[in-house]
């Protein structure tokens, strides 16, 4: 027998193991930590799943801290790390390739919408942006007025899909392509695709959902603060820029986005100072940008999303609370890996992924 001090959910315990070695080639093997699921860290399966979760939740000294007092466990932020960066590596590879996910979603009632959307986080390079992608379902909400936008509720998503990357624009627009592949969306699909209006998401959209039948909509408050901006410099700060600039969301919902075009060219005319001129002149540029992501009336109609709180709430929760806590400076692979942790979180498969790891 081989005794060994192995970390459990319920503290350090010590087992005696057998192991067998080969006459021949003098390789060794404990069946137990096999059975067990140990790997090389001596963690029990269970051990394993807690440490990554507090990792994953809290910086690694904060939750070797918080294992201590809430679950009496004595484990180093250093193996607390490790785990986590064995698991990211895992979760990583199992959410790009399992089966269960896209079974998941696929079968998940409502209409499907993606969003994508960056958080800065440190790294040893210096600030990087961190992409969030995320693919959801709903089940659209009780249709409505325009004059009744900012009152209606949302329905929560039936199904989740998160995943992250520091990466170019070409290489994340190649992720949406494979994962709108394995979650089945084609033809009829009516994919939304929400946006702030960056160019590259929409052009990445165009080539990436082509087959999806997408329908793009910009995020109505990122619209609301072009439109804040102009009425500052047209009007300064106070009660009669906020009027000018709610009248003119309103007429948006109202009208969509050429009705607007429309209304400030007008305005635009008018206008004597050369700095209100170009004001609108700014504004004009970015709604045209954005021209055939501004067709709110019918969505409001159709019970769907016109703004982008889903993935901006992602980003603040998933990724920022964790991944920009205490001024940590982090190297990409690493970074990454927790970050896909995050996400298995988010998407609502951590039980599942642990489930595939005990088989």
């Amino acid at each position: 027998m081989n005794p060994k001090t192995l970390l459990s959910s319920v503290g350090h315990i010590t087992v005696g193991r057998r192991y067998f070695a080969c006459g021949g080639c003098g390789a060794k093997h404990v069946p137990f930590d096999q059975w067990a699921g140990m790997g090389g860290r001596s963690l029990t399966h269970h051990a394993r799943r807690m440490v990554t979760l507090a990792g994953t939740s809290w910086p690694f000294d904060r939750a070797s801290g918080h294992l201590l007092e809430l679950c009496h466990v004595s484990v180093s932020d250093d193996t607390i790390e490790r785990v986590c960066q064995e698991e990211g590596e895992r979760a990583r590879r199992w959410a790009q390739e399992a089966e269960e996910p896209a079974r998941a979603f696929a079968a998940a009632a409502g209409r499907a919408e993606f969003s994508s959307d960056g958080v800065k986080v440190n790294t040893v390079g210096g600030w990087r942006e961190m992409r969030l992608s995320v693919l959801a379902r709903r089940e659209p909400a009780a249709p409505c007025e325009p004059a009744q936008w900012d009152r209606r509720v949302l329905n929560e998503p039936t199904a989740r899909l998160a995943w992250c990357a520091i990466a170019d624009a070409t290489r994340v627009g190649s992720s949406w392509q494979r994962m709108a592949k394995r979650v089945g969306l084609g033809d009829g699909d009516r994919l939304s695709v929400l946006g702030d209006g960056a160019r590259w998401i929409w052009d990445q959209a165009a080539r990436r959902f082509g087959r999806c039948g997408a329908e793009w909509c910009v995020d109505i408050y990122h619209v609301g603060q072009h439109l804040h901006d102009c009425a500052k410099a047209l009007l300064g700060e106070g009660p009669a820029a906020r009027a000018w600039a709610d009248g003119q969301r309103s007429h948006l919902l109202e009208h969509d986005g050429v009705g607007l075009m429309r209304r400030l060219a007008e305005q635009q005319k008018g206008a004597r100072r050369p700095a209100h001129r170009a004001a609108l002149d700014r504004l004009l540029g970015y709604l045209g940008d954005n021209r055939d992501s501004l067709w709110y009336r019918q969505r409001l109609r159709d019970g769907l999303p016109i703004g982008t709180g889903l993935i901006e709430g992602a980003c603040k929760n998933t990724i920022g609370a964790r991944l920009k806590a205490n001024s940590a400076r982090w190297r990409i692979r690493r970074v990454e890996r927790i970050g896909a942790l995050r996400c298995l979180d988010y998407s609502g498969h951590w039980d599942t992924y642990w489930r595939s790891r005990a088989a």
